[in-house]
């Protein structure tokens, strides 16, 4: 039964995360989220900042307690992936996933997600999804470079639908991909990911903190892992690390 979404709003907060994870300790249920218009100390992958246009994103954090071990937990990364880019391609917007957890339109980057668990023992005590959303506004004010890899859902669509109805259809689809997954598993999601993946059949350039590899992206499998068959033979195995799409292979 789709739960009734309580959504906390708050006009500034330094992270949605950080809000959300305070809520789920004192007990937040299932899909109670956190929404604000400014965040302004919002976090990305690895620590990163994460950058923002204040008052026209959707920062929104969503806290899922989900019936899953904590080893099938990282799996969220992609069913979140997937929920986002459903809920922008329901405006019309040609939303693909860059692995392992960023959404793209035209090969630049509309959303990115960060997922934080806590974990009881060998079960999820929650996870708090945090999604980034580019909802309008002028890209030059996140600088030149992140400008030129960055793009907004109004550029896209020329028209920007409001920030409550994209909350409520991303919302809306992460519900139904949760619950699937707990339901089926991850491999429809990830047949789903896959169709969806701007990553997987492209030539990348991976980095890693030791080394650099390139070569092209040949699957994502059932643990979110990117495999890539590396220049010069063989075929290597990735849980994580920084990924640039070189050009898709026709």
């Amino acid at each position: 039964m789709r739960p009734r979404f309580v959504v906390h709003r708050l006009d500034s907060v330094e992270s949605t995360n950080d809000e959300a994870r305070r809520l789920a300790r004192a007990g937040a249920g299932h899909f109670e989220a956190v929404v604000a218009d400014v965040q302004t100390a919002g976090r990305g992958r690895r620590g990163r900042t994460w950058i923002g246009l204040p008052g026209q994103n959707l920062f929104l954090s969503v806290i899922l307690r989900p019936d899953l071990p904590a080893a099938r937990a990282p799996r969220l990364v992609a069913v979140c992936a997937v929920a986002v880019a459903e809920a922008l391609r329901s405006f019309g917007a040609d939303a693909r996933i860059k692995w392992p957890n960023d959404v793209e339109v035209g090969g630049r980057k509309i959303c990115g997600i960060l997922l934080e668990l806590s974990a009881g023992g060998k079960k999820v005590d929650f996870a708090v999804a945090g999604i980034g959303v580019n909802l309008e506004g002028d890209l030059a004010a996140l600088g030149p470079e992140a400008a030129a890899r960055a793009t907004t859902l109004e550029r896209e669509l020329a028209i920007r639908p409001g920030r409550d109805e994209v909350m409520r259809r991303v919302l809306d689809e992460l519900w139904a991909q949760v619950e699937r997954f707990e339901r089926e598993g991850f491999e429809p999601v990830r047949r789903r990911y896959l169709e969806l993946s701007s990553t997987v059949g492209a030539r990348v350039r991976l980095v890693e903190p030791d080394r650099t590899i390139e070569g092209v992206a040949v699957d994502v499998d059932g643990d979110g892992a990117l495999w890539v068959e590396v220049n010069g033979g063989g075929v290597e195995r990735f849980l994580s690390g920084d990924l640039v799409t070189l050009r898709r292979i026709e």
